[in-house]
């Protein structure tokens, strides 16, 4: 018997194993500073989700993902706005909370990281709600 350790194959970062969909994306998150991280995130889980497991500074996310305060605000690049769609009513509630809202402002724990979302870029403003 062969075993086989998909963390040491291609396949875990581009597909699951028998040709799947891609399990993990790459997102940049850039700071109010520029700085840029480039990070993994797991599809299925958030962009916030993404962020706290990376430690991405400016990501505050105090109330966990439920969409309860403004605390993750970010601004996602114009090339990536159709993409991660549109915020919901709730979300636009939340948003109201946050500092410096733009067009392009969005709660990133209402963006579900998608395969289609491979290299999307995230900034975080100068200050969180």
């Amino acid at each position: 018997m062969v075993k086989i350790n998909f963390r040491d194959t291609a396949a875990y970062y581009g597909a699951e194993p028998g040709g799947g969909a891609p399990t993990k994306v790459k997102i940049t998150f850039v700071d109010s500073h520029g700085q840029a991280r480039t990070v993994e995130g797991e599809v299925g889980s958030t962009v916030m989700e993404t962020a706290r497991r990376n430690d991405i500074p400016e990501i505050a996310a105090e109330c966990g993902g439920a969409c309860a305060c403004a605390t993750c605000h970010v601004y996602v690049d114009s090339a990536w706005s159709e993409k991660t769609g549109k915020a919901s009513q709730m979300e636009e509630d939340m948003l109201d909370f946050a500092f410096d809202v733009q067009p392009n402002s969005r709660l990133c724990c209402q963006i579900t990281v998608r395969p289609e979302l491979d290299g999307l870029i995230v900034k975080t403003p100068l200050q969180q709600g």
